[in-house]
């Protein structure tokens, strides 16, 4: 029976936020439009992660490797996160799937865990254009079966991801629904992409608007990252696979950007197949505003809303504030 999706439109837009937007805008937009985008160039892309050490975690937090996995990974536990208990978050990084990694996200996660209370198991899965998107796809579903390998019950993990790694928070569950394997408790998508068919973005209002992301330059990102797809493949995009199965779903996404019509056509496939979710749109942020939120008291605010979400869906009652 079809639901309708719970829609939240977040009123507020601090300086800091203007600040950065208008900055982004100035400065990087017009740097991402004239990126040549090549296979060649793109094996240079991971590179971008290095600069995370200037991205230090909160005071307090713990930062541990994981072996075992067909990719890096390591669990983050903000501060004051003891990771007694048995509830954690896998979280899987954005980057337009050819970039960034454990140290440009530590920071934003770190919050998250915080916010939480519980502890992140964050995945640098393998990245386009060294491995297929299936190759990545495969990376996330494992780490999600490697949790319930640790033992760790499927009603205590929540699935969460910003923009590409919010296209592997709805796949990795549900190539791990395929498998056979039972849904996480929920999945919180920060700004994700969800639709492979590029014309839809260009022809929203946000593709004037977007500070960060000119729309076009998805076409080249689609085209390097899943070459001759089919953008209807359920098993490619998301808003085409059949999502009967998944779990409550937390959908954050700027009121600015390109990737809030990918958000919204996202809720209304989740609510189509009686699915819970709940979609935030916040007033004037850009794409995954929450990893600024050091300027952005509306990131914060964004970050408390995933710990709560994720708390409520696994059943944790303490509460922690982020730093």
């Amino acid at each position: 029976m079809p639901t309708t999706p719970t829609v939240e439109e977040r009123a507020g837009c601090g300086l800091g936020a203007r600040l950065a937007v208008w900055l982004m805008r100035r400065f990087l937009r017009p740097l991402v439009a004239r990126l040549p985008w090549t296979p060649y160039t793109l094996r240079f892309a991971p590179l971008l992660d290095l600069a995370g050490f200037l991205m230090l975690p909160p005071r307090g937090t713990r930062v541990a490797r994981v072996r075992g996995l067909s990719c890096p990974a390591e669990w983050v536990r903000g501060p004051g996160v003891t990771g007694v208990g048995d509830k954690v978050i896998l979280y899987f990084h954005g980057g337009g799937f050819v970039a960034c990694g454990l140290r440009t996200h530590r920071r934003m996660i770190a919050r998250i865990s915080q916010a939480a209370d519980m502890p992140v198991l964050s995945v640098a899965y393998r990245m386009q254009p060294r491995v297929t998107i299936a190759t990545s796809v495969s990376d996330c579903s494992n780490a999600y079966g490697w949790l319930l390998e640790e033992g760790h019950e499927p009603a205590d993990i929540v699935v969460a991801g910003d923009s590409a790694g919010g296209y592997l928070a709805f796949m990795a569950p549900l190539h791990a629904l395929r498998d056979g394997l039972p849904p996480p408790a929920g999945i919180a998508a920060l700004s994700p992409f969800t639709e492979l068919d590029i014309a839809g973005k260009i022809a929203h209002a946000n593709a004037a608007l977007d500070p960060f992301i000119p729309a076009p330059r998805l076409r080249d990102m689609v085209r390097t990252c899943f070459p001759g797809a089919e953008v209807t493949d359920p098993w490619l995009s998301p808003v085409h696979a059949d999502l009967g199965g998944l779990p409550p779903v937390l959908i954050q996404v700027g009121s600015v950007e390109v990737l809030r019509s990918d958000a919204e056509l996202m809720a209304g496939r989740l609510g189509a197949a009686d699915v819970p979710c709940t979609l935030q749109i916040w007033e004037g942020q850009m794409h995954v505003f929450q990893i600024f939120a050091d300027i952005s008291r509306e990131g914060l605010a964004a970050i408390s809303e995933i710990g709560a979400f994720a708390r409520a869906v696994t059943g944790l009652t303490v509460r922690r504030e982020a730093a």
